[in-house]
């Protein structure tokens, strides 16, 4: 028999309507798919994503390196610094928030490193705010569809955001300088900083200290790099644009963040780069 064919995926993705929202929040959106691999990895970006599963009232996430985690269908995913082996079936109705750097931190009472490569379940970290989000978007998704789920997950997030709402311009700088490639001992000292208050308040306010912050961004370069060309990649030269010494050091980096070779990198499609389907 020929295969089923998979439902086309709706996907939304938009930027926050609130002004208050916009320098903590990069995009949100709303996502059905399915698809036919049973695992996927999920590559490292830096960032923190909050996730509301409205299929099922279930989240887990298991690091290759360290042990699994399970929460109730809403979670707050920290700042992600290693791959991870999530569940597509996860994603066949989901709700998402992707912030900015530091853009979590005002919807935490704890600094954002305490959730670092962590799945903290909601109810955990808003108590019955958090407990009950995810029956507030389903009702307003069946009664409004997805835009109405994205309004009601703003109106949530403006009810729990502490001021300052907006990360501290001197945290901004160091994120965007990083993100660049500039080295961490320089960015401290373009702050006027030491390198000790640099590393605190990476790891408090986006989450990752700046060393390992500046790998993964540097590997998310080489990712979009990868996936916007259109031949085989040419990995000695990528090693060499994207600041790695060589290419060794680049398939070393490789290995190390993403847990694969960069020969078996193969994305579900060049859009979705950080998820890499799994063999079954």
């Amino acid at each position: 028999m020929p295969p089923t064919p998979q439902p086309a995926p709706l996907s939304l993705t938009v930027r926050p309507s609130a002004p208050a929202l916009a320098p903590l929040i990069g995009a949100m959106g709303y996502t059905e798919a399915r698809f036919a691999h049973a695992a996927e990895l999920a590559l490292p970006t830096g960032g923190a994503q909050l996730l509301v599963n409205l299929d099922r009232d279930a989240l887990t996430s298991t690091p290759l390196r360290g042990a699994g985690r399970s929460t109730g269908g809403a979670a707050v995913h920290g700042p992600s610094t290693g791959p991870a082996v999530i569940d597509p079936a996860q994603q066949s109705a989901v709700v998402w928030v992707a912030f900015r750097p530091a853009g979590l931190s005002p919807f935490l009472a704890v600094p954002v490193g305490e959730v670092r490569d962590e799945l903290a379940g909601l109810g955990e970290l808003w108590g019955a705010d958090g407990a009950v989000l995810r029956e507030r978007l389903l009702e307003a998704v069946a009664d409004g569809g997805p835009r109405a789920g994205l309004r009601t997950l703003e109106t949530a997030l403006l009810e729990r955001a502490r001021a300052p709402l907006a990360p501290a311009p001197a945290i901004r700088r160091a994120a965007l300088l990083l993100d660049r490639g500039t080295p961490v001992a320089e960015v401290a000292d373009r702050l006027g900083w030491t390198p000790r208050r640099l590393a605190r308040r990476c790891a408090d306010e986006l989450g990752v200290p700046p060393k390992r912050y500046a790998r993964v961004r540097r590997l998310q370069r080489l990712l979009r790099r990868v996936n916007a060309g259109q031949s085989p990649p040419d990995w000695a030269a990528l090693a060499a644009d994207c600041g790695y010494h060589d290419q060794a050091h680049l398939i070393h980096e490789f290995r190390a963040l993403a847990g694969i070779t960069p020969g078996a990198y193969a994305p579900r499609s060049p859009r979705e780069g950080n998820h890499v389907p799994l063999p079954g």
